[in-house]
């Protein structure tokens, strides 16, 4: 009866890829290398091979496992008939703007149609308090993952209704305020 499912694969963040298919994706995506000037995010944002290479080692094993239960559950669904997150918030290390680019890329291509994608913010989230942690900091993160996911969106054949999740536990007043500022500014 379920028409939302939430694909967490935080467990599988960092277990890393095999060697080949780290290359593999990096002969893919070269247009990834280089230097990207990214709308709403001040600094350019650069990225070497060797740091390619370790982000895609990193998250594309925990990609790959959020494709093979996205087409488990679209087996029985149906094509088009539910929503789909993806959810990488359950680890201790936020994820860069470029964590964030190539975590999306690895999504288009397993061809998951994520309408949410939910990551990893500094602070701590903890049911029924504030958030714990320095506010500006996780404004600035917000609006880069914003306007990464606006580039990416346009980039590479991802969801144009592609959303930020921010999984807060709840009676987070203190971000609510620079996550309704974000939105505006990228509305």
């Amino acid at each position: 009866a379920s028409d939302f499912f939430t694909l967490d694969v935080a467990d599988f963040i960092g277990r890393p890829a095999p060697a080949s298919e780290v290359k593999g994706f990096i002969r893919k995506h070269q247009d990834l290398l280089g230097s990207h000037r990214i709308e709403g995010i001040d600094e350019s944002l650069v990225l070497d091979e060797p740091r390619l290479e370790a982000i895609v080692t990193k998250y594309l094993v925990a990609v790959q496992q959020a494709g093979e239960t996205f087409r488990h559950v679209e087996a029985r669904k149906g094509v088009g008939r539910f929503v789909t997150e993806v959810s990488m918030d359950e680890t201790d290390t936020p994820q860069t703007p470029m964590d964030m680019l190539v975590i999306l890329v690895a999504l288009a291509d397993e061809g998951i149609p994520a309408q949410t994608i939910a990551p990893k913010f500094s602070g701590r989230f903890n049911k029924g308090v504030d958030y714990v942690g320095d506010v500006s900091r996780f404004a600035r993160q917000f609006e880069q993952d914003l306007a990464v996911i606006r580039f990416a969106v346009a980039r590479f054949a991802l969801p144009e209704n592609l959303k930020l999740s921010v999984h807060s536990g709840s009676d987070k007043f203190s971000i609510y305020t620079p996550i309704r500022r974000a939105l505006r500014k990228f509305n």
